[in-house]
C-alpha cells in the first residue's frame, strides 16, 4: 500500500484507541466486567483496522517518517501496545475474580502486571521508535544487579512474600501461629509485609523473609473447627465411672462446643487423693476458645454443686510431710505436773 493508504487506518486506530480509553474510564472501578469487554472490543477493532490496513504493530513505519504523518502512525502503534497490556491485565483480574481469591493472589497479579507493562515498554521503544532493544536489556540488567545489591534485604522480602504466596501456606483470614509463639488472624499480605491481628486485638506487621524462614501452623486448616483440652482434677472419694458421666453431661449440656466430632472424655490416671480428667472437644474457630472455656468451667461446678463431686487439690499444692516430723506433729504431749504431785 501507499502512504496515501497507509492514512486512513492510522487516523482511525488513533481515534478507536483515544475512544477505547474515555469508555474504558466511564465504565468506573465498580464495573470491572463492563471494562473487560471495553478493552476487548477496542483491541479487536483496532487489530482489525491494523490487519486489512496492512500495518504492522511490531514493525518500524517505513513509509512515514516524519511530520505529522510519522506522528500519527507513532501514536497509533503505541495506542496498540497500549491496549493490547490492558486487555491481557483485564483478562488476568477476571480469571483472579472467578476463583474468588482476589486479595490472597494480588502479589501474583502486582508481579504479572509489572511484567506486562515492562514488556510492552520495550516492544514500544524497539518495534516503534527502532531504539535496540538488546542494549536497553542489558543497560537494564546492569541497573537490575546494582539495584539488587543495595536492596537486599527488600528484595528478600519480596521473594518470600511470593513464594509463601505460590506455595499457599495461609489464606486471608487463616489463624496461623509461629514457631515463636505469635499467634493471629492473617488480614493483609503485601510485599514486603504480612500483618496479624492478634487476639489482644494488635497488629503484628512480619517481615515477609523471617515469616518464610520460621515454622508455621495454620489453625484454620482443613477447618476452623479448633479442638480444645481441659483438665480437671476430682477426689478420689467416687467411682470413676461417676465421674465420666457427670463430665459427659457437662459437654452435652454446653451450647458453645461443636457436637460433630462429638466431645470426649478421658480419665488420664488416678491416685489415692485424686482423679484426673481431660475433657477434650471442639469450638467452630479458635474466636470460641475462651468463651466455650468459661462455660464449660461453670458447668462443671454447677454439676459438682448438684452430685456430690468434690474437686480435688492440684498436685503442686500436695506437701510431702518426712515421717520423724510426722510422727513429733502427731506424738500426745506428756500432761505436766506439779511439783510433789503423784
Amino acid at each position: 500500500m501507499s502512504g496515501d493508504d497507509h492514512y486512513l487506518p492510522l487516523a482511525l486506530i488513533n481515534i478507536l484507541g483515544i475512544a477505547g480509553i474515555v469508555v474504558w474510564h466511564v465504565q468506573g472501578r465498580s464495573r470491572p466486567t463492563g471494562r473487560l469487554i471495553v478493552q476487548i472490543l477496542f483491541f479487536a477493532a483496532m487489530s482489525l483496522v491494523l490487519y486489512t490496513g496492512g500495518i504492522a504493530p511490531h514493525q518500524p513505519d517505513d513509509v512515514y517518517t516524519e511530520g505529522f504523518a510519522a506522528l500519527l502512525s507513532k501514536s497509533a502503534r503505541v495506542l496498540w501496545w497500549t491496549h493490547l497490556a490492558w486487555t491481557i491485565i483485564g483478562l488476568i483480574h477476571i480469571y483472579i475474580r472467578l476463583n474468588r481469591k482476589p486479595r490472597e493472589a494480588h502479589l501474583i497479579l502486582d508481579m504479572a502486571v509489572a511484567v506486562i507493562y515492562l514488556g510492552v515498554a520495550l516492544s514500544v521503544m524497539g518495534f516503534v521508535f527502532g531504539m535496540p532493544i538488546a542494549t536497553l536489556v542489558t543497560t537494564s540488567g546492569v541497573v537490575a544487579v546494582i539495584l539488587g545489591l543495595a536492596l537486599q534485604n527488600t528484595l528478600g522480602d519480596v521473594f518470600s512474600g511470593i513464594a509463601l504466596t505460590l506455595g499457599k501456606a495461609y489464606a486471608i483470614g487463616d489463624w496461623v501461629q509461629l514457631s515463636d509463639g505469635t499467634a493471629g488472624r492473617v488480614i493483609e499480605t503485601n510485599w514486603r509485609s504480612t500483618n496479624l491481628l492478634t487476639g489482644a486485638n494488635n497488629i503484628v506487621v512480619l517481615p515477609n523473609s523471617m515469616l518464610a524462614r520460621q515454622g508455621l501452623t495454620s489453625l484454620s486448616r482443613p477447618d476452623e473447627t479448633h479442638q480444645i483440652t481441659l483438665g480437671v482434677r476430682f477426689a478420689a472419694v467416687q467411682r470413676p465411672r461417676r465421674i465420666e458421666e457427670a463430665m459427659r453431661s457437662v459437654l452435652q449440656a454446653s451450647n458453645c462446643i461443636v457436637k460433630d466430632p462429638p466431645p470426649a472424655v478421658a480419665l488420664t490416671s488416678i491416685d489415692a487423693v485424686a482423679i484426673d480428667v481431660e475433657l477434650q472437644f471442639r469450638v467452630a474457630s479458635l474466636a470460641m476458645g475462651t468463651s466455650a472455656k468459661n462455660e464449660i468451667i461453670d458447668l462443671i461446678y454447677n454439676h459438682c454443686e448438684a452430685g456430690g463431686h468434690s474437686l480435688a487439690l492440684p498436685t503442686q499444692s500436695l506437701v510431702y510431710v518426712p515421717a520423724t516430723t510426722r510422727g513429733e506433729a502427731f506424738a500426745p504431749r506428756a500432761k505436766s505436773r506439779s511439783p510433789g504431785a503423784p
